[in-house]
């Protein structure tokens, strides 16, 4: 595949090659299809590219250090199209997204590349026998799999997908490799929980280390469900006998691995009633990324950065905004850096997502319009905080394509946007 190279980064090997405005063809003889195949190819200290510069072919050595990033720009990131998912989840979230929200959001990436470049979650049901090879071959590492069930036929069934269910051995095979997992199992009620749940976690828990963690999260469903998969909920009950479920594992591999490889979501003890677990209940956060953990974290980091933020400081106040699932622990935070400081008043706001209904409470998913509606004529101070995961990766825009601007103008206030690291959340309320 022959790939245009668009710019290169100042000072870069590639600035000094020239290798700008050139079509690229190979790196020591490898073709080049993507950001992993550049990535792979050109991370030895002395390559050989065969380029096109115009209607020339040219051979361009290039020394540089080993690993050192080439410096080559392209069109894309991943210099070409993502991978689309074809597959048609019974839980799918895009699938329950109401209609008129920008173009972006109704998306299905399935792309491995993706899950090695910015830890998304894959299925393996898009993968061909060329992308499975390179993996192996390039020891492509860690990659973050959505099995939610290691049963062929029910996974079939919760997928929609012919090959859902022996895409499964893709796993074996990796494992094999040495190929470090992360796996997730988005589960549903009594549909993939239960002892479907026990056969899942035993599969995966074997492969370990190779399978370094499994996380377990609810479905989240929204009121857009019409014509699709009849899902209910979990509640307090129901949520319990899962988290019993996990627990029971989590211990056990605990004992026989000195890792428990099993973590529940955070939203499993939310709904049950039961209290977050202490940091080391998570090791070293293996599936932070998947929010495991998160609420633990950010408490910890806050109350250890309380301290050094000792000191006089002039009256303040602000307003923050966080969704159901989160105002609790936002409260906590809240009184106890008031406890330090006596002259600083946080004002936390309890927002419900009116927008997507159903079982949806976490802050990431809150609107613009739900933050305006139920904020308005609400405020005790000019300033008001978001969470960060409220908004677009431009921190500029809210899901229903409300901007941060437009907001600052229909409730009279100026909007900071709030750090999910606990340090620097503390940093800004004081700010």
């Amino acid at each position: 595949m022959a790939v245009r190279v668009t710019g290169a980064d100042k000072g870069s090997p590639a600035q000094r090659a020239g290798l700008a405005g050139t079509v690229l063809l190979s790196v020591d003889g490898n073709e080049i299809n993507d950001m992993l195949d550049y990535s792979y190819y050109t991370s030895g200290a002395q390559l050989e590219l065969a380029v096109m510069r115009g209607a020339r072919l040219e051979y361009v050595s290039v020394e540089k250090e080993e690993y050192e990033p080439l410096g080559c720009t392209f069109e894309s990131y991943l210099i070409d199209k993502k991978h689309s998912c074809r597959n048609k989840c019974m839980f799918c979230f895009i699938d329950q997204l109401p209609k008129g929200l920008r173009e972006t959001l109704y998306f299905k990436d399935d792309d491995e590349r993706l899950s090695f470049l910015f830890g998304n979650y894959i299925t393996l049901t898009n993968l061909n026998a060329h992308e499975v090879e390179r993996i192996k071959r390039m020891h492509i590492s860690p990659i973050n799999i959505s099995v939610h069930t290691v049963e062929p036929e029910l996974r079939v069934r919760m997928m929609t997908n012919k090959n859902a269910g022996e895409a499964l051995n893709y796993i074996d095979e990796f494992a094999a490799e040495g190929i470090e997992m992360n796996c997730q199992l988005v589960l549903c009620r009594g549909v993939n929980d239960g002892e479907h749940l026990r056969k899942s976690v035993e599969k995966l828990a074997s492969l370990y280390p190779a399978v370094r963690s499994v996380a377990a999260v609810p479905s989240g469903l929204t009121r857009f469900r019409e014509g699709l998969y009849p899902l209910t909920p979990y509640d307090e009950e129901t949520a319990a006998g899962v988290l019993d479920i996990l627990e029971e594992y989590g211990e056990k591999y605990k004992a026989e691995h000195g890792m428990r490889i099993v973590y529940p979501g955070d939203e499993w003890f939310l709904l049950a009633g039961r209290p977050i677990p202490p940091a080391d209940y998570y090791d070293d956060y293996p599936q932070l990324e998947n929010g495991v953990g998160m609420w633990r974290k950010l408490h910890d980091e806050f109350m250890d950065a309380l301290p050094e933020s000792r000191g006089p400081l002039l009256p303040r106040a602000v307003d923050v905004a966080t969704g159901e699932a989160a105002y609790p622990l936002i409260c906590g935070l809240a009184d106890a850096l008031q406890r330090l400081h006596r002259n600083v008043r946080v004002t936390v706001h309890c927002v419900e997502n009116n927008f997507f209904g159903g079982n949806i409470t976490v802050a990431g998913l809150l609107t613009g319009t739900d933050l305006t509606a139920q904020l308005k004529g609400r405020l005790k101070s000019h300033t008001l905080g978001v969470p960060e995961t409220m908004l677009r990766d431009e921190k500029d825009k809210f899901l229903d394509d409300v901007t941060v601007r437009q907001l600052e103008k229909a409730l009279g206030v100026r909007v900071r946007i709030l750090p999910q690291d606990g340090a620097a959340l503390v940093a800004a309320l004081l700010k």
